[in-house]
């Protein structure tokens, strides 16, 4: 999904429910990163909730979401989630990047989207594989400082700083060892 196709989801989500939307997965980056690569922008879907009324995300599943005549048009699709859906540093919420999207009636629709360093954080502490391949790619591309990811680990849910903390540092050597020169015999 490209940032062209966020955007109307964007527009179709906030008609549907008269809030602004929050952009939680991994199309969150085209906030910050409008031309990210191709690499980053593999999903279909975009996560996604009524910044004021998260309950109604299922509103939002229903009439745009997987499967729907929406999906079947155009390719992709929203994913009605809930603000509890990313494990992620304390204070993600206040961190969120704001992206005004305009509308055929002139006035914008508002969407809010996980600032980088948070939506790494939660695919690193998700550790599914299409979530790791986000990670290494957001490493690789240097759209994240990597103290910056650490220092935020201490403020991730108890639960998840080890297995976060692991997962980065194993792409992080992944990466040096993939970009390290041959050494010859």
């Amino acid at each position: 999904m490209n940032r062209g196709q966020l955007e109307h989801v964007i527009r179709a989500a906030a008609d549907i429910t008269g809030d602004e939307i929050v952009i939680i997965g991994s199309q969150a980056i085209l906030a910050q990163y409008p031309d990210a690569s191709e690499s980053l922008l593999v999903s279909l879907e975009a996560d996604v909730y009524p910044r004021h009324d998260p309950g109604r995300a299922d509103e939002i599943d229903g009439a745009i979401g997987d499967g729907s005549i929406f999906h079947e048009t155009y390719g992709y699709y929203a994913h009605g989630v809930g603000p509890e859906t990313p494990i992620a540093p304390a204070g993600w919420q206040d961190r969120l990047i704001r992206l005004d999207v305009p509308t055929r009636s002139g006035t914008d629709a508002t969407a809010w989207c996980l600032e980088v360093h948070d939506l790494v954080l939660s695919k690193l502490a998700a550790g599914r594989p299409h979530d790791l391949e986000f990670v290494t790619e957001a490493l690789r591309s240097e759209l994240v400082d990597t103290r910056r990811l650490r220092q935020a680990i201490e403020s991730m849910p108890g639960s998840h700083q080890v297995s976060t903390h692991q997962r980065l540092e194993e792409t992080i050597a992944h990466l040096s060892a993939a970009s390290a020169p041959a050494i010859e015999s």
